[in-house]
C-alpha cells in the first residue's frame, strides 16, 4: 500500500494529532483567561474527525503503513463514538474547567489521548500496540494529576505506578511474543505460538493481556479506577471511564481474534470477563460516595464487554454485538458522569435526598443513564446485555450467560440504592448544606441528551448491527 493511501486511510488520527498540535500552540500564546478559545479550536477538530471518519465508513475496508493498522467497521464506530464522546467532553471541561490556568492543556491531553486509544483498537501489529498504549496512557497521567482536588495527587500516583507497571508488562509479553513469532504483526502470531513451547506463548499472551487489561480498567489491573474517579475532575473522570475502556476492549477482541482458535484463551477471556463484573458489582454494593460507586459500576461493566470478546471464536454475532455495547455503554456512562458535573457538590448517596423536587429533570436523566447500565428497556444497554446472553450462550459459555444475567440483576441493589435517595425525602441539614452551584446548565443538557441518546440508540439498535457487520 502506498504511503498517500495509508495517510488517507488514517485521516481521521492525523486530524487529531495535528488539532492537539494546533491547540498546543495556540494555548502557548493565549492569556489565561481567555483558553475558551482553545476549547473552539478544540471542538473545530473534533468536528473535522467526525466528519473524515464517517467518510471511512462508506469506504470498503482496508489496511494501512504495512498493514500494522486495520481501517474496518470497527475501527469506523470506535472513531465516530470516540469523536461524539469528545464533543461531550469538551462540553463537560467547559462547565467544570473554565478559567483554570491549565485549561488549554487538558484540551490538548484530551485529543491525544484519545489519538491514542484509536491507535490502540484499531493496531494489528505489537509494535504499534505499544505505542499506541503509550500515547493512551501519558495524558490520562497529566488529566489527572492536573485535577485541583485534594485527592489527586495520590490519584495521580496510583494510575502512574499501576500504569507504568503494565506497560512494562505488557511490553514484555510483546516481546516474547516477537521472539515466538519472528514479527511483530497479529497475522503471524497463531503459526508462532502454535510452533512455539506451550509455557512461553502462554506468558506471552498473559502478559500482553495483563497492559491492555489496565487501558480497560478490568481485573487484576483494576485498583487504580475507583481512586482516579474520585479524586478528579469529573470530566477527566468521564474520559477515563469511557474513551481508553472502548479501544482497550476492541484490542483484546483483535488479539483473540489473532490467536490459535483450539487454544485456551477464549475461556482466559471468559474468566477474567467474570471476576471483573462479580468483583466490580460486590464492591459497588458497599459504596456511599457517588463517584466511587460508579468506578466500580464501570470495572463491571467492562467485566460484560469481555465476556461478548470471549464469544467471538464461537459466534458469529459476537462482533457486532461487542461495537454496539461498546457505543451504549459510552453514551449511557457519560450521561451518569454529566449528572454530575450539573451537581458536583452532591458527592455521596445522602447528598441525593430529595433531588427529585429539587431538580426533576436532573433525575430523570440520571435514572435513564442508571437503569441503562442495568440493562432496562428500551435503553441501548439491554439490548447489547441480551444479545451478550445469547452470543455467550452460541458459544459454548453457557455458565457466563448465567453469571452476565445474575450480575445484571445484582447491580441492581446500587443503582436502585441512589435513586431511591433521590426521590426520597429530604433531610433539612442535609438540604441546607448541599445546594447546586449556578452556572452548570450545558452539563444538565448534556445529561438530558445522553439519556435520549441511551433510548433512541436502543430503538435504532438494528441498523447500528447492521452497519456493525
Amino acid at each position: 500500500m502506498s504511503m498517500t493511501s495509508s495517510v488517507t486511510a488514517l485521516l481521521p488520527e492525523l486530524v487529531l494529532l495535528l488539532g492537539a498540535v494546533l491547540c498546543l500552540l495556540l494555548g502557548s500564546w493565549t492569556p489565561r483567561l481567555r483558553q475558551h478559545r482553545v476549547r473552539v479550536v478544540a471542538g473545530l477538530v473534533v468536528l473535522a474527525f467526525l466528519g473524515t471518519a464517517v467518510l471511512g465508513l462508506v469506504r470498503p475496508s482496508t489496511t494501512a503503513f504495512s498493514a500494522t493498522f486495520t481501517v474496518d467497521e470497527a475501527t469506523g464506530l470506535l472513531r465516530v463514538v470516540v469523536g461524539a464522546a469528545l464533543l461531550v467532553l469538551l462540553l463537560l471541561a467547559g462547565d467544570e474547567i473554565a478559567g483554570h490556568p491549565r485549561e488549554s492543556e487538558v484540551y490538548v491531553l484530551l485529543l491525544l489521548g484519545a489519538d491514542g486509544v484509536l491507535l490502540v483498537g484499531g493496531t494489528t501489529d505489537l509494535a504499534v500496540l505499544v505505542v499506541g498504549f503509550l500515547l493512551a496512557s501519558i495524558p490520562l497521567y497529566g488529566l489527572i494529576g492536573l485535577s485541583t482536588t485534594a485527592a489527586a495527587p495520590e490519584a495521580a500516583l496510583k494510575t502512574y505506578l499501576i500504569g507504568a507497571l503494565s506497560g512494562i508488562v505488557l511490553m514484555l509479553g510483546a516481546s516474547v511474543l516477537f521472539g515466538l513469532a519472528g514479527s511483530t504483526a497479529y497475522a503471524d502470531l497463531d503459526a508462532g505460538i502454535g510452533d512455539a513451547p506451550v509455557a512461553a506463548g502462554a506468558a506471552g499472551v498473559v502478559l500482553l493481556l495483563v497492559g491492555l487489561l489496565f487501558k480497560a480498567g478490568a481485573v487484576p489491573a483494576h485498583f487504580w479506577v475507583p481512586d482516579a474517579v474520585q479524586g478528579s475532575w469529573v470530566t477527566t473522570a468521564a474520559f477515563l471511564t469511557t474513551v481508553p475502556k472502548l479501544g482497550a476492549v476492541l484490542a483484546i477482541a483483535r488479539l483473540l481474534e489473532a490467536l490459535p482458535r483450539e487454544s485456551v484463551w477464549p475461556t482466559l477471556v471468559a474468566v477474567l470477563a467474570a471476576v471483573s463484573m462479580t468483583v466490580g458489582n460486590l464492591a459497588a454494593l458497599t459504596q456511599d460516595d457517588v463517584r466511587r460507586l460508579l468506578g466500580w459500576s464501570t470495572i463491571s461493566q467492562v467485566g460484560y464487554l469481555l465476556a461478548v470478546v470471549a464469544a467471538f471464536p464461537g459466534s458469529e454475532l459476537a462482533r457486532p454485538t461487542l461495537l454496539l455495547f461498546l457505543a451504549a455503554y459510552a453514551v449511557t456512562n457519560l450521561g451518569c458522569f454529566a449528572v454530575l458535573a450539573a451537581a458536583p457538590d452532591r458527592t455521596r448517596i445522602d447528598h441525593w435526598r430529595g433531588t427529585a423536587r429539587r431538580r426533576p429533570g436532573l433525575v430523570a436523566a440520571l435514572g435513564v443513564a442508571l437503569l441503562g447500565l442495568v440493562g432496562t428497556p428500551p435503553t441501548a444497554v439491554f439490548v447489547a446485555k441480551v444479545l451478550t446472553i445469547a452470543v455467550t450462550w452460541d458459544a459454548g459459555l453457557a455458565w457466563l450467560a448465567v453469571l452476565v444475567a445474575a450480575n445484571t440483576v445484582l447491580s441492581l441493589a446500587y443503582y436502585l440504592r441512589w435513586l431511591a435517595a433521590c426521590i426520597s425525602a429530604p433531610r433539612e441539614q442535609a438540604e441546607a448544606d448541599v445546594a447546586d452551584p449556578p452556572g452548570r446548565l450545558t452539563s444538565a443538557r448534556l445529561a438530558y441528551g445522553c439519556a435520549v441518546g441511551a433510548v433512541a440508540l436502543g430503538l435504532a439498535a438494528g441498523p447500528v448491527l447492521a452497519l456493525a457487520g
